[in-house]
């Protein structure tokens, strides 16, 4: 009974992942299961498995290409790629040509702080071009602030900023493939009560999700 429950769920998530997943389903949490608890761990991928299965976690929200193997898992989405800067970017007026793309200055997300190179360059490349990234971020909250406070533009997946009214939102002049996001947990808590209404009240925020498989 969700109401009488007092869990306390410890769930894997970027801030990525939080912003897209957590949010949106924490006033439903609140409001349905007052008495529990959730604590957001940001693991590195090499580590989610063992510290699934050994009860550190219960859970985890990742992308398909990093997701460890022998983990139960559930899709719950494919997200794409968006181009985003502040509100009043001038170069953002109107629809950016690729030339023109290329030619601002643009900020990344780089898990240590220290990568200058993505998915949008993997894409430029194929066609010969690349881009000018002269910011590199540890975290999507930082590159958000980054691109309200400054003239810098970054290609993010698309919830991240859905619902940032300091930004402006548009499609990037090239195709950039988008990736998808799982929910991971471990067989010992597959049949759980508890960790099954959890999942399937994260799972219910998102139209399309796949149902859990036994």
């Amino acid at each position: 009974d969700p109401a009488l429950s007092s869990q306390t769920w410890r769930v894997a998530a970027s801030d990525y992942a939080t912003t897209a997943l957590i949010w949106p389903s924490l006033a439903s949490l609140r409001r349905l299961a007052p008495n529990t608890r959730l604590a957001l761990l940001n693991k590195h991928p090499v580590s989610l498995a063992n510290d699934l299965e050994n009860g550190q976690l219960d859970l985890a929200l990742h992308t398909r290409d990093e997701a460890p193997p022998k983990l139960r898992q559930r899709s719950l989405f494919h997200e794409r790629y968006v181009l985003a800067g502040r509100r009043d970017h001038p170069a953002l007026a109107t629809r950016l040509s690729l030339k023109a793309f290329c030619g601002l200055e643009h900020a990344v997300m780089s898990p240590n702080g220290a990568g200058f190179v993505g998915s949008t360059d993997q894409a430029l490349a194929a066609k010969g071009l690349e881009r000018r990234v002269v910011l590199s971020v540890p975290n999507f909250n930082s590159l958000v602030s980054a691109l309200a406070h400054s003239n810098l533009v970054a290609v993010v997946p698309e919830r991240l900023v859905r619902d940032e009214s300091a930004l402006i939102v548009q499609e990037p002049p090239l195709a950039i493939p988008g990736f998808e996001m799982l929910m991971l947990w471990p067989e010992r808590l597959h049949r759980d009560p508890a960790h099954i209404w959890l999942r399937d009240l994260i799972a219910s925020t998102q139209t399309g999700a796949n149902s859990e498989v036994d």
